[in-house]
């Protein structure tokens, strides 16, 4: 007997899922998907690692579907050439990225593809919107991702979370959001003074407290699972960072029993989530 279900049926039958496969200063790479799209957003560890990680969840490279960079620095584009050496996937960044990009031999020319900030962009059936992040960098960009039903949005790596961040993100079922340092252990810590005033100015890195309120606006407009990201090794712990997050969470009276924060395992997979 022939089936009569359609396609788009199907797929509001699927659950998007995320994880990440290192956060933090040594590396960054995340990977999303909804039924067969896999999508990557940064490759900031060897492509063997990244790979490793796939091949735990089941997945093959030539499985990929598109690769979302964030910004040039190393933490976050380190495996980029050899994956895009081994690999046909299309790669995904701002104009401004994928120029610096070409320029320090990471991507041959014309491999990137580049998409400006608020333009929304289809990779086989997953909508993909960039928006402008302010960092320290050619130019950085956050992404959301959406099924045309549920929404999730990665912002790391940013010193403010400005008017356009906050339109950008709020609305999202889910996203995985910087909590990088406590400003008391950064102050007080081994770092250059230079380095710290960098770290803590307008384009370096939310705090703990930063990302707290953001997590407080996301979870108040909707979100039910939020991840903590991008955690320094020396300025901040797990348990510092929930601490503050929480402690935000609970000032701004979101104390929805449905809410679900965790943090970013800095060298490892995280577990799969679900929205």
């Amino acid at each position: 007997m022939r089936s009569h279900f359609r396609l788009p049926l199907l797929l509001g039958w699927l659950k998007v899922k995320f994880c990440t496969f290192a956060s933090g200063s040594s590396g960054n790479c995340a990977l999303l998907w909804l039924g067969g799209t896999y999508i990557l957003v940064d490759a900031g560890i060897s492509m063997r690692r990244t790979f490793s990680a796939l091949a735990d969840l089941g997945i093959t490279p030539d499985m990929l579907s598109a690769i979302l960079i964030t910004h040039d620095h190393s933490d976050h584009v380190g495996g980029l050439p050899m994956i895009t050496k081994y690999c046909e996937v299309p790669v995904f960044s701002s104009g401004g990225t994928a120029r610096a990009l070409t320029a320090s031999g990471k991507c041959r020319p014309g491999r990137i593809r580049e998409v400006g900030s608020g333009e929304p962009f289809t990779v086989r059936g997953l909508q993909i919107t960039s928006f402008q992040t302010p960092h320290d960098c050619a130019e950085s960009t956050g992404y959301t991702v959406t099924d045309g039903t549920k929404r999730l949005s990665v912002v790391t790596d940013l010193g403010v979370v400005t008017p356009g961040v906050r339109q950008a993100v709020l609305g999202s079922d889910a996203a995985i959001i910087e909590a990088n340092h406590d400003v008391n252990m950064l102050k007080t810590g081994p770092y250059p003074y230079m380095l710290k005033v960098r770290i803590l100015g307008p384009n370096g890195h939310l705090s703990n407290e930063a990302g707290g309120e953001l997590a407080a606006e996301l979870m108040t407009a909707g979100a039910v699972n939020i991840v903590l990201a991008h955690l320094s090794k020396e300025n901040n712990t797990p348990e510092t960072a929930l601490a503050a997050v929480k402690g935000k969470l609970r000032a701004a009276g979101t104390g929805r029993g449905d809410l679900r924060l965790s943090v970013a395992p800095p060298d490892r997979r995280s577990e799969v989530f679900e929205i």
